[in-house]
């Protein structure tokens, strides 16, 4: 649990910017035009991803093995480079889904 807090803490905050870029560009755009069809698809994926993470937990996307790239979430502090979490790949981007971040102004009332 600390391990993997560390990781995906660490991940969250060197892949922030206070740069709206707004846009992708090179691999990564292809890759999630590929796998999602658009940006816009991609978005509701992985808001869709942790909006129903139950509890705490992480949102991620993910390249895998070829260059693929999916969404998905996992539980608690846990990665997708944990064994026998029910994602895989190497996580490049992760949004930190705990319930100390909304729970004052929103419960548990998930979109």
């Amino acid at each position: 649990n600390n391990g993997g807090g560390y990781y995906n803490h660490s991940l969250f905050w060197t892949v922030l910017s206070p740069e709206d870029r707004g846009y992708l560009s090179g691999e990564l755009k292809d890759a999630i035009e590929a796998a999602f069809g658009s940006k816009d698809a991609f978005i509701d994926a992985f808001s869709k991803a942790a909006a129903t993470q139950f509890g705490s937990g992480w949102a991620w996307l993910c390249v895998l093995p070829g260059g693929k790239v999916e969404v998905c979430s996992t539980p608690n502090q846990d990665n997708p480079l944990m064994p026998g979490v029910t994602c895989g790949g190497t996580p490049i981007l992760g949004l930190d889904v705990w319930e100390h971040a909304y729970y004052l102004n929103y419960q548990n009332r998930r979109p």
